[in-house]
């Protein structure tokens, strides 16, 4: 892998920011994020992306923890500052875009190897060394696609496919 896909990757935030526009949400099941944290969530974890991608262009070593984005005071707290879904969905826009952009300034680098831990219930759970691009990867093709089917079953009324 030489290249992130950016085109992947805007794509990916392209569907959950339309999820998030079209709005109607309920309230999660027990124990599980709100539609709120879950945009919290992804925003936070754009700006830790941004700062290992950025740290990986100018050569420095990084480590990329996806765990201090999950914690629920923290997002609560995000939630508040932004003000709900639409301050969100703002915030999420920017640092998706600033993501992308530095995405695709990688090229080769994008082989340079992070020491990545990203826990996401049973469906991630990565605690290795990986090439940066190969953690980009994974958040295009398994944790965008988890907090949109998420998003997705907060709908109160069904959204067409």
């Amino acid at each position: 892998m030489d290249e992130v896909d950016a085109v992947e990757l805007r794509r990916a935030y392209d569907e959950v920011l339309a999820e998030v526009d079209a709005g109607g949400f309920g309230p999660p099941p027990e124990g599980q994020l709100s539609a709120e944290q879950i945009v919290a969530h992804l925003a936070a974890n754009d700006e830790l992306m941004s700062e290992a991608t950025e740290a990986v262009l100018a050569g420095s070593p990084f480590a990329y923890y996806d765990l201090d984005t999950i914690h629920r005071p923290q997002l609560d707290a995000l939630v508040s500052e932004c003000g709900g879904l639409d301050g969100l969905a703002t915030l999420l826009r920017a640092t998706s875009q600033k993501l992308c952009a530095l995405a695709e300034r990688l090229g080769p680098a994008a082989e340079t190897p992070v020491e990545t831990v990203l826990r996401e219930g049973f469906d991630l759970d990565v605690d290795d060394s990986l090439p940066w691009g190969r953690a980009l990867d994974l958040h295009i093709r398994v944790h965008l696609p988890l907090h949109l089917t998420q998003l997705r079953a907060l709908r109160r009324q069904p959204h067409p496919a």
